[in-house]
């Protein structure tokens, strides 16, 4: 379960999403994620099928550097036969920040939130049909 805060006339209200009442968990890995170098490398010693891309400088992840789990818009390159996260299935702790705390970035709702998420997706739609 990821939980923000969010403002509400004034108040903080939390907002929930339950990533583990998704029916399909992989969906927020249709494009891949980018992860700390660091982590990267701890990936590898898990020795999985699997491969990193575009390594790029980004004073935003710990490590000053960044690594692509997906060749462009592809999925990611750690799902395994059964659409699951193979780094997930074989240790938690391996798992990516980036990927622990989707659908969020730096503390804020990601904008890939509308698209990759399907609880949040979810939540939007039952919003829209009790405006009607």
């Amino acid at each position: 379960m990821t939980i923000k805060n969010k403002k509400c006339k004034g108040r903080k209200r939390k907002e929930i999403i339950k990533c583990h009442k998704c029916k399909s968990q992989a969906d927020c890995c249709k494009l891949g994620a980018w992860i700390d170098l660091e982590e990267a490398k701890k990936i590898l010693t898990l020795g999985l099928k699997g491969d990193f891309f575009h390594l790029e400088e980004d004073d935003a992840f710990p490590s000053g550097y960044k690594v692509g789990t997906s060749y462009e818009d592809e999925p990611c390159s750690f799902l395994d036969s059964d659409g699951l996260c193979s780094v997930h299935k074989v240790d938690y702790a391996f798992k990516p920040v980036t990927c622990k705390e989707f659908p969020f970035e730096d503390g804020k709702l990601s904008s890939f939130a509308k698209v990759l998420c399907t609880p949040y997706k979810a939540r939007i739609n039952n919003r829209k049909r009790i405006k009607k």
